[in-house]
């Protein structure tokens, strides 16, 4: 046994040692936790060693990282390098208790749904499976574009030597494969994958409508047909105290682990703000001029973003820093020069949203993790918690909104959740503005959607399906069949060729075509160049998804129609063109992602359908649907986008000839420009593109995004 010298340990040390070591007798694990968590902070922020008896107590507790190796006893030691496990990084890795208790269960073959904290360091335990299993086909789900990049570039680095790293439709299988998708997209690989060994869905809390009412119904059909095929299945999310019986994780052990590996410091300045602003105002000021350090703004509505952005604007000082001035100039150039992002990056802020270019989110989350140079302060709405795994010391929960709902106390514990991480902040300060919500235990409702049983096989699916539902399974595939013919309804359906997850809106449309097949003639036009033979279709195809536009139909058939010159005219050309609509930068990027995505699945699905129901006519719009579908853009530029690669350096690659992406014949597949940027090298990009100072640094991160460990 270590035999431990307390002499050399300070008072305040030994107290809390003392008061940690009693909570641990009374078997108060998680109230001893925090106080070791911080007694670390305190160490660190007065730079003392961990004396053997601090190791002592990390070993105790379970946070085995954290362990002090040069000051801890052979007890410590021996833990820390048992507990060390290859995560694909060049060297092994220490988990902590509760990330190698799940790690066995996966290696094990179990199937579980996991809760656990923010902090909790989650991706650890997929990368540790994938570097020892060794598994053929792994499938991650993840709730935003945001984040299936992030986690790419996290996996890429580690697995692309082994893997074909997939996050985009119509690629290529390999070998062995890991696909990274929003669940929009994983529903396109149910027909191209025999087997799947792993199927992950991160946040699978949104399969609930209580949480997420638009995309719920994707993400169940998603989880439904794609674990037919897993072999094994591990579900995340924070803060579930009870998963309630349902179909989708049948066969799963749900695990809810309240094992925090940071400190959340809760600041109720609420109570003294109470209705007045200027207080609020004047607050949220002294938090982010304090101390320099990185702030976390939860906004809550995209106005609160605006108004907050304004604030900042009017009181706060233009900051000193070179990498700043050029990213500033650099969004003037190429986005506009009265945009709030543009002028607020100079005073340390950027702005986090679902509507931005993916890459712009990219390099702001970038630049807020910059130690010196970069951005201290990240406005957002809730993509923040949805969509990125990055760090702050502070969080500001500036109202207790989401959209124009309040917070529930999940959500709200989510967003302070983002307070602190580990080995960065020990102690994450929460500074809450805004009356929070009541708390409460948080229990996972998974009732089945009405809108996917018509997309469903009743034979397939028969133990999960009620009588009921079986029934109305039945009327549909009649109502269905009656139009396009049974053969033909099984093919479609067998294919999974169907966008939307709304069955009665594919029956709408079928219905429509079938009946009033004149008012189809001239489908084809939208082929045409000249925009001024869209507007009828638009309409018409617009009209048939009631919900969800957020916008005038006007307003997404003009823009439209200006997009077409996406790839060949400026963002700050276009707005000018689209300054009769009163169309300006914000509403373009909300725009952008609705015709791409929304608008484009919408097409596809009217295609597919009209190809058999108005087959005599000949039309396909194929080509419509997969200019829309990537807004315009030289699929691959829109594709790398999501990669970090901003479409304005791809366009000076292009007409720099050091890559072309695209020829009168074709055009190149993702995959292979990214073999080729890789061969081509960043040096030699940054060399012969005529590129600024901030576009260099633009693509040393891109390429940093694209390589591998060797």
């Amino acid at each position: 046994m270590d035999v431990i010298n307390v002499s050399s340990m300070d008072d305040y040390v030994f107290d809390i040692c003392h008061i940690i070591n009693n909570l641990l007798l009374d078997s108060q694990e998680k109230a001893a936790r925090d106080e070791l968590i911080k007694l670390l902070d305190y160490h660190e922020i007065n730079n003392i060693q961990y004396t053997p008896i601090v190791n002592h107590l990390i070993r105790k507790i379970g946070l085995y990282p954290y362990i002090d190796y040069k000051t801890a006893g052979w007890q410590e030691r021996y833990v820390y390098e048992v507990f060390k496990v290859d995560t694909g990084e060049k060297e092994k890795l220490t988990l902590h208790r509760e990330q190698s208790f799940l790690l066995k269960k996966l290696i094990n073959g179990e199937s579980i749904a996991v809760s656990a904290p923010t902090s909790f360091g989650k991706s650890f335990v997929i990368d540790s499976f994938i570097s020892i299993n060794n598994p053929k086909n792994v499938m991650i789900i993840v709730p935003t574009l945001a984040l299936t990049d992030e986690t790419r570039r996290r996996l890429y680095k580690k697995f692309a030597n082994k893997y074909k790293i997939i996050t985009t439709t119509d690629i290529d299988l390999a070998q062995k494969n890991i696909f990274i998708f929003p669940q929009e997209r994983a529903i396109n690989y149910v027909d191209k994958i025999e087997e799947i060994d792993l199927l992950i869905v991160d946040e699978f809390y949104k399969a609930s409508v209580n949480f997420d009412k638009d995309r719920s119904p994707t993400l169940i059909k998603a989880i439904l047909k794609l674990s037919k095929i897993a072999k094994q299945r591990y579900f995340l999310a924070p803060n579930i105290s009870v998963l309630k019986d349902n179909p989708f994780t049948v066969g799963m052990e749900f695990l809810p682990l309240e094992f925090n590996t940071v400190f959340l410091e809760q600041h109720k300045l609420y109570l003294n703000i109470k209705d007045d602003e200027q207080l609020k105002n004047d607050t949220l000021l002294g938090i982010i001029k304090e101390k320099e350090t990185k702030t976390l703004i939860y906004a809550g509505t995209y106005s609160n973003i605006d108004s907050i952005s304004t604030l900042l604007l009017t009181n706060t000082s233009i900051k000193e820093k070179s990498l700043l001035e050029d990213f500033s100039n650099w969004l003037g150039v190429n986005y506009s020069l009265s945009w709030n992002l543009t002028n607020l990056v100079k005073r340390g802020t950027g702005i986090h949203n679902g509507r931005l270019h993916r890459s712009l989110s990219q390099i702001q989350v970038k630049l807020f993790e910059e130690k010196e140079e970069g951005l201290d302060n990240m406005v957002s709405t809730s993509s923040i918690i949805e969509g990125v795994n990055t760090s702050a010391e502070n969080v500001v929960l500036w109202m207790n909104k989401n959209g124009t709902s309040n917070l529930n106390d999940f959500t709200y514990k989510n967003i302070i959740g983002r307070g602190g991480r580990m080995f960065k902040h020990f102690i994450g300060k929460i500074y809450i503005l805004d009356a929070p919500p009541r708390e409460e235990k948080t229990q996972l409702d998974l009732p089945f959607p009405e809108k996917i049983l018509g997309d469903l096989d009743k034979e397939n699916f028969k133990n999960e399906l009620t009588k009921e539902q079986v029934a109305k399974i039945i009327l549909y595939e009649e109502e269905m069949s009656e139009v396009l013919g049974s053969d033909v309804y099984e093919r479609l359906k067998s294919e999974n060729v169907f966008q939307s997850s709304d069955s009665d809106l594919i029956k709408r449309i079928a219905i429509d075509l079938s009946n009033n097949p004149k008012s189809w003639n001239g489908l084809s036009y939208l082929n045409s160049p000249n925009v001024n033979n869209w507007d009828r279709f638009l309409y018409k195809i617009i009209g048939f998804e009631r919900s969800g536009w957020d916008d005038k139909y006007s307003n997404i058939v003009e823009f439209t129609k200006v997009l077409r010159v996406n790839w060949f005219r400026s963002i700050p050309n276009m707005l000018k063109r689209l300054e009769p609509f009163d169309i300006g930068l914000d509403d373009f990027f909300k725009l952008e992602r609705k015709v791409s995505f929304k608008l484009g699945a919408l097409l596809m699905d009217v295609n597919n359908l009209q190809k058999v129901i108005l087959s005599d006519k000949n039309y396909d719009i194929s080509r419509f649907v997969n200019h829309v579908s990537h807004a315009f853009l030289p699929k691959a530029v829109f594709q790398l986008e999501e990669f970090g690669l901003p479409r304005m350096i791809s366009k000076k690659i292009h007409n720099s000839n050091v890559l072309k992406f695209y020829d009168e014949n074709s055009s190149i597949e993702l995959h292979t420009a990214i073999d080729k940027l890789n061969e081509i090298g960043a040096q030699k990009v940054k060399k012969e593109c005529n590129l600024s100072g901030f576009e260099n640094y633009i693509v040393d991160y891109f390429f940093e995004g694209i390589k591998t460990n060797t």
